[in-house]
């Protein structure tokens, strides 16, 4: 018995070390790739280790991502868009068969797969937009009725009954990317945290697990692009572009989409021939809500992949939320807003001056949400945007970042941005330019610094007297009764958090002196959960249920061996014993 005993927990502590080498490894989310520390960030934190951040600005690596601007990047990743079309296929089998069509039409530069629910998806990037042209000529329609069959980017790939050969020198392209936008657990989020070094690689590690990765920001791009391919065809001057989380590297995965309509400037030439055209002035509420109307409609009933079209035409900002269905994406459309697209380039900008930004605002939002300091439906709450400001903000007072005040010095005539109601927009967008002070920095703290100290200053911040102001980078006098003031650092007369109560900045100050004890109390790495595992309630379930099965392996144990002192004390023969007594 003892010595099956000893083979049952031999097996039992070889399945464990095996889990304890998949666990401690890179976690594979069913993706070719893996999750792991970016090039950048990893280079950035041993870095910081060693204390040679500043020697980090010497790496051509960040040398390119600075010389590449807010606005070029997205002119790239627009014009990525419309080389590329999306193809619902019956499975990953077919594409060899996808590829060899395909390849009639053009070269092919990439190929990304992803499956929504049990529906597989291709998205194809060609060198030449002509490419697309031509696949979308040579389409045909399916047999469904449609009232107003409208061609666009989204196809399905119907095999046919034979295949056909590659042609000569033809170059198979492997997938870039394979099951590329599956969400992970939280199961798998809390092992990853678990097995971190330190809570700065905690924080890190999770800022990667939840970032967007390439397919995921292509397929919002196409969404964009989706969009824009039924509008211009009713106005010539259309532009639907991507803003917000999506653009400013604050996103996570399965966020909201926010897209804006945009006019884009149509050139007059001198001819003899001019269009007749109906003139609409969106600059005035009252037209841009039956403009907005409109298209709702026309979203609703013609547009493929869009579904439960919503109409919020009463909000500062009048928006149009919608499904798209190929993505699994929630999307808010809204109408020349440029001081939105404007405010994402800011925030990009301000990511991208420190690696240091994004990670601390992601484990923050995963905070906020976790302690229900935010919500996913509108309320007296304060938002992520609104956390993010705040976030920026106590960084600013670190001296990490800069005010806006500062960018919009050292900014020059290219930098010169207004919006269509003439709202200034104009700060420094080349960060090579930025003053010497905020390129080799004198803080040189690490996340877990970073992070107890954004909840001290929170704790102690006085929000009833006192207001934030990005722009200025400084403290002000609250101009008025909202329980917390954050000025919009673009639109300096509205606050940002004007619908938080008293109720939900007392429930802020009371979770942000929690996690001060926390952070304190359980930054052991000898407790199951530890760091920011508690911070945002994550159970590793994989280590409670090895401690779980270890303890029952080892009460059988137990209770065996007491079990069989027990029989050896027992006479397993009573019988003769009664035979005695009679």
């Amino acid at each position: 018995m003892a010595l099956l005993n000893r083979a049952n927990l031999n097996s039992f502590n070889l399945l464990l070390n095996h889990y304890y080498k998949f666990a401690t490894g890179t976690v594979r989310l069913k993706t070719r790739g893996q999750i792991s520390l970016s090039s950048h960030l990893r280079q950035e934190k041993i870095k910081q280790m060693s204390g040679n951040f500043a020697d980090s600005e010497n790496s051509p690596e960040l040398s390119n991502v600075k010389s590449r601007t807010f606005e070029t990047i997205i002119a790239n990743r627009r014009d990525q868009a419309c080389r590329s079309m999306l193809v619902q296929v019956k499975s990953l089998d077919s594409q060899d068969d996808l590829q060899n069509y395909c390849a009639q039409f053009g070269d092919i530069l990439s190929m990304h797969h992803y499956q929504k629910d049990k529906e597989h998806y291709i998205l194809i990037e060609f060198k030449d937009i002509v490419s697309i042209n031509e696949i979308m000529s040579s389409a045909s329609f399916g047999d469904e009725v449609s009232i107003a069959p409208i061609k666009s980017s989204v196809f399905w790939f119907r095999k046919r009954q034979f295949t056909l050969s590659y042609k000569k020198n033809q170059k198979k392209i492997m997938l870039a990317t394979e099951n590329g936008c599956t969400y992970p657990t939280e199961k798998e989020i809390a092992n990853f945290l678990h097995n971190a070094k330190s809570i700065s690689g905690q924080i890190i590690n999770l800022y990667e697990a939840l970032k967007l990765n390439d397919l995921e920001i292509r397929l919002r791009f196409h969404t964009a692009y989706h969009l824009e391919q039924y509008f211009s065809r009713l106005f010539q001057n259309i532009k639907v572009l991507p803003f917000g989380s999506s653009l400013n590297g604050f996103g996570t995965k399965r966020c909201d989409l926010d897209l804006v309509l945009i006019l884009d400037n149509i050139q007059n030439k001198s001819t003899n021939m001019v269009f007749h055209t109906k003139s609409m002035k969106l600059n005035e509420r009252r037209e841009k809500k039956e403009f907005m109307g409109i298209l709702a409609s026309t979203m609703q009933h013609f547009i493929p992949g869009i579904h439960n079209v919503r109409k919020i035409l009463e909000a500062r900002v009048p928006i149009i939320k919608f499904n798209y269905n190929y993505t699994n994406i929630e999307c808010d459309l809204s109408a020349t807003n440029m001081t939105a697209v404007y405010m994402s380039e800011l925030l990009n900008l301000y990511g991208e001056i420190d690696w240091r930004v994004r990670p601390l605002v992601t484990v923050i939002r995963k905070w906020a949400k976790s302690q229900k300091i935010t919500s996913d439906v509108p309320g007296q709450w304060i938002t992520n945007f609104s956390l993010s400001l705040l976030v920026l903000f106590y960084l600013q007072q670190q001296h990490i970042l800069p005010s806006l005040k500062t960018l919009k010095l050292y900014a020059t005539r290219d930098d010169i941005r207004c919006t269509e109601n003439g709202i200034d927009c104009t700060f420094q967008r080349n960060l090579e330019k930025l003053p010497a002070e905020y390129k080799y920095k004198s803080n040189q703290d690490n996340l877990e610094s970073l992070l107890y100290g954004f909840f001290k200053f929170i704790s102690t911040f006085n929000f009833y007297t006192d207001g934030i102001c990005i722009r200025e980078g400084t403290v002000i006098p609250k101009p008025s009764s909202s329980a917390l003031y954050i000025t919009n650092p673009l639109e300096t007369t509205l606050n940002v958090c004007k619908n938080v109560n008293t109720y939900e900045l007392n429930l802020i100050n009371e979770k942000a002196h929690d996690a001060l004890f926390i952070l304190e109390t359980h930054n052991s790495k000898n407790n199951n959960d530890w760091g920011i595992m508690v911070l945002l309630k994550m159970k590793n379930f994989e280590i409670m249920g090895t401690l779980k099965l270890n303890r029952k392996e080892q009460s059988i144990v137990d209770y065996l061996e007491n079990y069989s002192d027990e029989i050896s004390k027992v006479d397993i023969n009573p019988s003769k014993k009664k035979k005695k007594t009679v």
